[in-house]
Order: C-alpha cells, then sequence, then structure tokens
C-alpha cells in the first residue's frame, strides 16, 4: 500500500485548505483511513478518520465543526477540508491506513502511512 498526500499550503486565518490522499493497493476489506497531524515540538495527534465501509467519520474535540472527512470509493481516495482554519492548525498533516478493526486514535496502530503535507495558517 502506498498512501500518497497533497494540497498543503500557505493560507491566512480564517482560510480554507482541502488535503487529499491517495491510497493505491488498498484492500476492501482494510478499515479506516485517518488523518494525523504533528506540529514542531509536539507530538503526533489524530485530527479525524473515516472508516472506508459505510463512510462513519470521527474528529478531534479541536476541529469539530470546521474539519470535514470524505472518501471517495472508487478512487480510494480520503479528502480532508479544512475551513476556518487558525494559525494552531500549522503543521505537517499526515494520512494513514488501519487495515483492522480497532482503535483508532492510537498513531502506533495504522499500518501504512503518507509522507506528510505541509499546512501554515498565517495570523
Amino acid at each position: 500500500v502506498q498512501l500518497q498526500a497533497s494540497g498543503g499550503g500557505l493560507v491566512q486565518a480564517g482560510g480554507s485548505l482541502r488535503l487529499s490522499c491517495a491510497a493505491s493497493g488498498r484492500t476492501p476489506s482494510d478499515y479506516a483511513m485517518g488523518w494525523f497531524r504533528q506540529a514542531p515540538g509536539k507530538e503526533r495527534e489524530l485530527v479525524g478518520t473515516i472508516i472506508w465501509s459505510g463512510g462513519r467519520s470521527y474528529y478531534a474535540d479541536s476541529v469539530k465543526g470546521r474539519f470535514t472527512i470524505s472518501a471517495d470509493n472508487a478512487k480510494d481516495t480520503v479528502y480532508l477540508q479544512m475551513n476556518s482554519l487558525k494559525p494552531e492548525d500549522t503543521a505537517v498533516y499526515y494520512c494513514a491506513l488501519k487495515r483492522r478493526i480497532g482503535n483508532l486514535a492510537r498513531a502506533p496502530l495504522y499500518d501504512y502511512w503518507g509522507q506528510g503535507t505541509q499546512v501554515t495558517v498565517s495570523s
């Protein structure tokens, strides 16, 4: 499995960005795709995740109401729509694939990772 993340960039506070993550080699039984982020000096944290089958999504409290995860199963691609961006959203954003059912919040439980894409929000 290879994950290719794209769509990061520089945006002003209050603006929007959409990240994409294309998963090549994924199987129909794969469980979920998560988005994580890591800011300098901080631990990697879950932004949100989506279950491939059914499309149910979950979000960190810090992004609820501002970020939306969606999936295009036909394209094996997951999107992270980020609105009302804040400077504290600045981080490298990673997508990650989880093959089996289980805890969705813990990064070590994800099996494959994309290369990361930088999101910078200026004040």
